[in-house]
Order: structure tokens, then C-alpha cells, then sequence
């Protein structure tokens, strides 16, 4: 099997996209670094020729994977379905962190004007209309991946329905006040699940105490970190009337919530968002998406794109599913299509 970019960063100690920054030549690698990527590289037979006879035939044979944050689960997973997909197609990867703090439309401006890929990949970038109007204009090939606007293909997770059906597990279970761990309200994923879970309260009719949604205050990663989730629960569990239960908008947020709770020697059950590994070894229940089959299917879509740029546009949106483990403190019942029981 040939070697990826992946084998090569797990054995340099270094992350895919320093790699990645090593084959494109930037200025920004340590030649320490460097020289490490490159030797290993050479060890295990990789070569990054496509870009090279890309040139030659005047295509570049690289995708461009545009990401907010590199350090996240969620993104790990799918650019793992990104880079299975891509292996037998004579593409590239690329990848391309956003910085959060800069202007989002000078920077998508400029990779694009630049040429350089013959597609993109945008990953948990909320694409304002003003930049989805530019790139409409330039007829890049392009698909969002946990995202959506009507003009691109897209492939992302059900978020509203997948707090909503959390929500709606730990009202049914018998928990009197239900409360949320949620991230940065700009995020699109917090925007949704939020909805998801303030629906499933209404329906349930429960009163909707917004004292009981509660975020931490360390933002980095849009608060999809441990610290944000183990501050958020710190604060409700020092609430006059704190939680009986608890959604939390990621998995990564409830592993600091767990330890939040143990420390305080609380106990409640509580159900995350993702179900990325660790979620399975915590015993946390969660709401699975399939990361991997997202970014798989991506890269199949934008393959087709770039292919035939007339193809028409399609949107595909995965349901999440509620596994339940130990965290959410039930009995043991049958699974059924919305309910995978595992321990």
C-alpha cells in the first residue's frame, strides 16, 4: 500500500499540514523539519510527483482543503475520508488553515486568484454571501463539507436534528432540567444544535431557561476544546439550580465536562456530538456522524466537478445517530432506527 502524507506526519511528529507545507516549498518550515519530512518521505517511497506533472500539462493536479483549525477531532476524521478517496484519483492534497482573526474574504480571494488547485474543499467555513458571490463569478470547482449554500455541492450532518434527538432522549429518560454545553455562537454547528436542542425542550413542554445554556470562556477552536467544556459545566454546576442532565455540542467539550463533574463528585448523564474515538473508549454516549464518509464523499463530488463542471449540484445531508453507553446512565434496550445501544 502506497504511503501517504499521513504515515509521514505520524512518523516525523509533525501534523499533515507541515507536511503538506514541505512539499509546497514554503518558506515557513524549519530546514531541521525539513530535512526530517523529506528523509522519512524518501524512506517510505512517497513522491509527490502530481504537482509536478500537473505544471507540465498546465493543471496542477492539487485539491486545496481549506479548514479553520487543524487541531480538532472532527477535522482529523474527515480529512482521513479526504485522503483515502484521493489516493487512486492522480491527485494532491493541500491544506490550507484559515486564521480565524484575519479577514476571511482576503484570504479566500487570494488562494483562489492564485491558481494553484484545480479544486477546493471548504471544511466548517461558513462562506458569507459576499464571498460564495466571488467564487460564483470565478466558477471554482468547490464543495462544502458541514456546511451549506444552495450554489455549491455540499455533504453535511443533520445538526438541529441530532441535538434535537439528544435532547429529546435525556427529557424522555426522566431528566427534569436539561441543560446544554455550547461553543462559539458565530459557529454554524452551535447555531443548529442550539435550535435542535431548544425544539426538542418545546416539544417536550418544558419551559426553555436560558441560564442553562452555558459555553466556557476559552474560544480557541470556536470552543470545541476540553477547556471550554469543562469551564461551561464548572459555571452550571454553580447555577442555584444546576442540570440534572446534560447536552454537550461536541464530544471533545464533554470529555471536560466529565472531568468537571468529577471533580466536583457530581454525577449525571450526559450525551455528546460526533462520537470520534475516544467517545468509545470514555464509554460516552453521543450522536454519531459519519466524519470519515463525509470528507469521502466530498472528494468524490468535487472529483466529478472538476470532470465535468456541469454537473448538477447536489446536496447530501447525513442523519446522526444516538449511541448510547455508559454516560447516559439507562438500561440496556433494543436498538431501533434512531438508537444504537452500545456498551
Amino acid at each position: 500500500m502506497q504511503a501517504t502524507i499521513y504515515d509521514i506526519a505520524r512518523e516525523a511528529g509533525v501534523s499533515i499540514a507541515t507536511v503538506s507545507r514541505v512539499f509546497n516549498n514554503s518558506s515557513t518550515v524549519s530546514p531541521k523539519t525539513r530535512d526530517r519530512v523529506t528523509t522519512i518521505a524518501h524512506r517510505l517511497g512517497y513522491h509527490p510527483h502530481a504537482l509536478a506533472q500537473g505544471l507540465a500539462k498546465k493543471r496542477t493536479q492539487l485539491i486545496t482543503a481549506i479548514v479553520p483549525v487543524l487541531s480538532n477531532h472532527f477535522f482529523m476524521e474527515v480529512l482521513a475520508g479526504i485522503q483515502d478517496r484521493l489516493a487512486d484519483s492522480g491527485f494532491d492534497l493541500n491544506i490550507y488553515n484559515v486564521r480565524m482573526g484575519d479577514s476571511l474574504e482576503n484570504q479566500i480571494d487570494h488562494l483562489v486568484k492564485r491558481g494553484s488547485a484545480e479544486g477546493y474543499l471548504f471544511i466548517s467555513t461558513h462562506l458569507p454571501e459576499k464571498i460564495g458571490a466571488i467564487l460564483r463569478r470565478m466558477g471554482v470547482p468547490m464543495v462544502l463539507i458541514d456546511d451549506y449554500h444552495p450554489d455549491f455541492d455540499s455533504v453535511s450532518v443533520d445538526s438541529v436534528e441530532g441535538a434535537y434527538l439528544a435532547t429529546k432522549y435525556l427529557v424522555d429518560s426522566g431528566n427534569r432540567r436539561v441543560g446544554m454545553i455550547a461553543a462559539s455562537p458565530r459557529s454554524k454547528p452551535t447555531i443548529d444544535r442550539v435550535r435542535g436542542f431548544k425544539r426538542a425542550l418545546e416539544d417536550s413542554g418544558r419551559l426553555i431557561d436560558e441560564a442553562l445554556i452555558m459555553t466556557g470562556d476559552t474560544m480557541d477552536r470556536d470552543g470545541f476544546t476540553e477547556r471550554n467544556g469543562y469551564e461551561a459545566m464548572r459555571k452550571l454546576l454553580d447555577l442555584p439550580m444546576p442540570p440534572d442532565a446534560c447536552f454537550c455540542s461536541s464530544d471533545i467539550q464533554a470529555i471536560g465536562a466529565l472531568k468537571a463533574m468529577a471533580e466536583r463528585g457530581v454525577h449525571m448523564p450526559i450525551v455528546g456530538f460526533d462520537d470520534i474515538q475516544f467517545a468509545r473508549f470514555l464509554g460516552l454516549s453521543t450522536m454519531c456522524q459519519p466524519m470519515y464518509q463525509m470528507g469521502f464523499l466530498a472528494l468524490e463530488k468535487l472529483l466529478r466537478r472538476i470532470g465535468d463542471p456541469a454537473t448538477e449540484i447536489s446536496h447530501t445531508v447525513f442523519s446522526p445517530q444516538l449511541v448510547v453507553r455508559n454516560t447516559a446512565f439507562v438500561p440496556v434496550v433494543e436498538p431501533d432506527a434512531d438508537v444504537i445501544v452500545r456498551t
